[in-house]
């Protein structure tokens, strides 16, 4: 077995890749090609791409990228090893696995702080092979609703939900999806002082967003928008039957009778009605057992409450403890 590390779509078969996280039943969005060729394309992610070789097919691939804010001292203190869904693996082999990580260990130890993996299937296991890498499974929950048609899918809805849907379409606000560039920069603009005021954790730069936006393969931007105006949205990869949430933002609360939150929820869901998806994921819900918020909004879609969990490594302890002590005095702060 021959373990490489891929950091140019130039380096490897982009079609024999391809294939391999096609034809692999937890192939998705964020393990692949698309998300390769995205990732190498914007400034703050540096991605890298970790593939097991045998008889030159593909048999194992981690897709991974290091994040680092674009600020001198903070910048450096909350880069971090990000891997959304991998690793995807031939036959669920856990020394493929284990070959895999010992090569992202190799890799990132030296350029993050910590290494998380962020589980979109059941990985438990794998427990022991990543347990023996360093690795700490810790609860996460999230919630997947199957999508089934407009009727199945409202009965799904909380009774709140369903009314504040009608509602807001009643008193005016639309569904649409992004048209142009200047929606992207109003919903930026949103997802932004959301993320200073309440989130306050880093946001990737607009540029980011605008290179989803043009890339069309890559999934959509719903928007809401009151008289002309956005005033909500989110961002959302596809990828075969699946669409996903992964930025969200809504002023909620401007307008009476209007909610924008929950029509951005809604509206991936619609879609995925529409066109023939089967299942739309929330990507998280916290940890259990920890109060937040909104873990209850999103538990009001008809979801199936998920503990998949995620494995953390963490490579320097002295300054992921500090890191973690600035985030926190940076929120008090905000």
């Amino acid at each position: 077995m021959i373990i490489r590390i891929v950091k140019n779509i130039n380096e490897v078969d982009a079609h024999a890749f391809k294939s391999f996280i096609d034809s692999n039943q937890n192939g998705n969005f964020f393990q692949s090609l698309e998300a390769f060729i995205f990732f190498t394309s914007v400034d703050t992610y540096n991605p890298l791409l970790v593939l097991a070789i045998e008889d030159d097919d593909i048999i194992g691939s981690l897709l991974a990228f290091v994040i680092r804010g674009n600020k001198l001292i903070t910048g450096y203190l909350s880069r971090r090893c990000i891997i959304y869904g991998g690793p995807i693996v031939k036959n669920k082999d856990p020394e493929i696995v284990n070959k895999l990580l010992n090569q992202l260990d190799n890799e990132v130890s030296d350029k993050a702080i910590f290494s998380e993996f962020r589980i979109l299937y059941d990985m438990k296991s794998y427990k022991e092979v990543f347990n023996s890498n360093g690795y700490i499974l810790e609860d996460h929950l999230n919630y997947i609703v199957p999508i089934i048609s407009t009727e199945g899918n409202k009965k799904l809805l909380h009774t709140s939900k369903r009314r504040q849907i009608n509602l807001s379409i009643r008193n005016g606000a639309e569904i649409i999806e992004a048209k142009s560039l200047k929606d992207i920069e109003a919903f930026y603009k949103i997802l932004s002082f959301l993320y200073k005021t309440k989130i306050k954790k880093p946001l990737p730069e607009f540029s980011f967003f605008e290179k989803f936006y043009s890339n069309k393969e890559l999934g959509k931007f719903f928007l809401v928008k009151y008289e002309e105006e956005v005033i909500g949205g989110i961002m959302c990869p596809i990828y075969r039957d699946k669409i996903f949430e992964w930025f969200i933002c809504g002023l909620d609360g401007e307008i009476k009778n209007v909610y924008p939150s929950v029509l951005a929820t809604w509206a991936p869901i619609e879609y995925g009605i529409n066109n023939g998806l089967k299942y739309f994921d929330f990507l998280g819900a916290g940890k259990p057992n920890v109060d937040y918020g909104v873990r209850e909004f999103k538990s009001k879609f008809g979801g199936q409450l998920v503990n998949y969990g995620r494995f953390t490594k963490i490579h320097s302890k002295t300054l992921y403890n500090i890191g973690k002590s600035g985030l926190e005095l940076i929120k008090k702060i905000r």
